[in-house]
């Protein structure tokens, strides 16, 4: 049996809607495009015809993988989570120990994460998520990154973003 995979509502309602346009909107779309392209005679010499059925491939993938994820989610309440390790939903302030600063991170699930973003959202299972996942405040934690070996201190850990 696959693993569970934890996520906020949010995340999950985001899985939702994805499924429900890819089933209700998008796979008939496809297959109207299928379709016409058909409508086109030779199928063997007809680039609308393959781009059409890679499309459908790719709609009827994204769609097993969407079910997949949603049949094994388990949703986190954040309301009735503790504050006192890191888990799913939690802002993370850590500190490097190396140089001082101070960074906070959004855990969340897998389907979730934006690096990019303000504060960063990683997942609970990408290396610096592993690493710091089940910590409490004042506990140090390493993790890998391709420049080499991080160590933070987990400096406070909260339902809302910490000042």
């Amino acid at each position: 049996m696959p693993d569970e995979v934890l996520m906020t509502q949010e995340g999950f309602d985001k899985l939702v809607s994805e499924r429900d346009d890819l089933v209700a909107t998008k796979r008939s779309e496809v297959s109207e495009k299928l379709k016409d392209a058909r409508s086109y005679g030779d199928l063997s010499e007809n680039a609308e015809f393959d781009a059409a059925k890679d499309e459908h491939l790719w709609v009827e993938t994204r769609i097993k993988e969407l079910d997949d994820l949603l049949k094994n989610a388990r949703v986190v309440d954040v309301n009735k989570i503790s504050e006192d390790s890191v888990y799913v939903g939690l802002y993370v302030k850590v500190k490097d120990t190396l140089t001082g600063e101070s960074e906070v991170y959004s855990i969340l699930g897998v389907t979730e994460s934006d690096p990019f973003s303000e504060p960063p959202k990683v997942s609970y299972d990408s290396p610096i998520g592993r690493a710091m996942f089940g910590k409490k405040v004042g506990e140090t934690f390493e993790f890998e990154t391709p420049d080499g070996k991080m160590q933070y201190e987990i400096e406070s850990i909260s339902k809302v973003m910490p000042d």
